[in-house]
């Protein structure tokens, strides 16, 4: 057995962890139609065969850090995967939370061999050779790793260095449906390597009123990648996160930014819960840890709202 297929095999060791019971006790799984009192929508069941053709790329990007980014890479991802679609997470951020939130731990997490540092900085190695399997079945990823930290020293002086991770992805666009970036809370040179690779964004953000001011920052930084590196990129959607029913502060910031962005908003809400905690412990996403759970419906209403929307196939 070969260096990589060693290191493919013992990585992929799925987390023994019992998935949770249901919690009773957890909200009701919220909308922006429900909140702000509309008409509920709903989304079709989408088709189990996807359409033919090269993944869709998304980023999912805020500057501003626990606002929910890995999060949704990782559960939309699994929701994607339940849905048939062919997925690919690639953690791209140097705390490799995404990559522990998937059951990977200890000196596997810390070493640098087969991580998407690793792959970026050495120009013979294959991505498609280092891809990890999830527990969940369709769902893989490359791993993250602390060194990309260094990514703005270690790139300074590079010839085309905002299309290494684009380059990087080439040879996989034909084996997945649906490929998400789960970037680092920055907006330096990784974020701008993985929007330029990107079809579109998706950009949580957690129901604080801080966090609104923070928007104008990442709408602004799109439309420079917009002009300067890729031209076809689209905000698949802006995604209300961390959302408490019973405080009249998280409805207040949903109706801000609704009014802000009426186009962008998700109509599905990610409702703050423990789960979600609980589950990153466990190394599975919420929706294999608690199937039944409201985080896991959120997400599955989430897949179907973006695929209704075309953000993926």
């Amino acid at each position: 057995m070969g260096k990589n297929a060693r290191q493919t095999s013992r990585l992929n060791a799925k987390s023994t962890n019992t998935p949770a019971r249901s919690n009773p006790r957890e909200e009701s799984l919220a909308t922006t139609a429900d909140v702000l009192g509309r008409k509920i929508k709903n989304f079709p069941e989408p088709s189990k065969t996807p359409e033919a053709g090269n993944a869709r790329v998304i980023s999912v990007v805020n500057q501003k850090g626990g606002v929910g980014k890995t999060t949704t890479a990782i559960n939309l991802g699994a929701a994607l995967a339940e849905a048939g679609r062919r997925v690919l997470l690639i953690d791209f951020d140097s705390q490799a939370s995404m990559t522990t939130g998937l059951g990977i731990k200890g000196a596997a997490l810390r070493e640098q061999y087969g991580s998407i540092w690793y792959l970026l900085n050495d120009s013979e190695a294959k991505l498609e050779d280092f891809i990890l399997k999830s527990a969940v079945p369709g769902l893989d990823f490359i791993r993250g790793h602390e060194d990309l930290a260094a990514a703005e020293a270690a790139f300074v002086s590079e010839i085309a260095k905002e299309h290494k991770l684009r380059k990087l992805l080439a040879p996989v666009l034909d084996k997945y449906d649906a490929i998400l970036i789960d970037c680092s809370p920055s907006l330096g040179t990784l974020t701008v390597n993985a929007l330029t690779a990107s079809n579109g964004v998706i950009i949580p953000m957690e129901c604080e009123y801080f966090a609104v001011l923070g928007l104008s920052l990442v709408k602004k930084t799109i439309e420079k990648i917009k002009e300067n590196t890729n031209p076809e990129l689209a905000i698949y959607g802006i995604l209300a996160t961390m959302f408490e029913r019973k405080t009249s502060h998280s409805r207040e910031v949903l109706e801000l930014i609704d009014k802000e962005f009426p186009d962008e908003v998700f109509d599905t809400i990610i409702s703050r819960t423990v789960r979600f905690s609980e589950s990153t412990v466990a190394g599975l996403p919420v929706t294999a840890y608690a199937s039944s759970s409201t985080g896991s419906a959120s997400y599955r209403r989430l897949a179907k709202e973006l695929i209704a929307r075309g953000g993926a196939k």
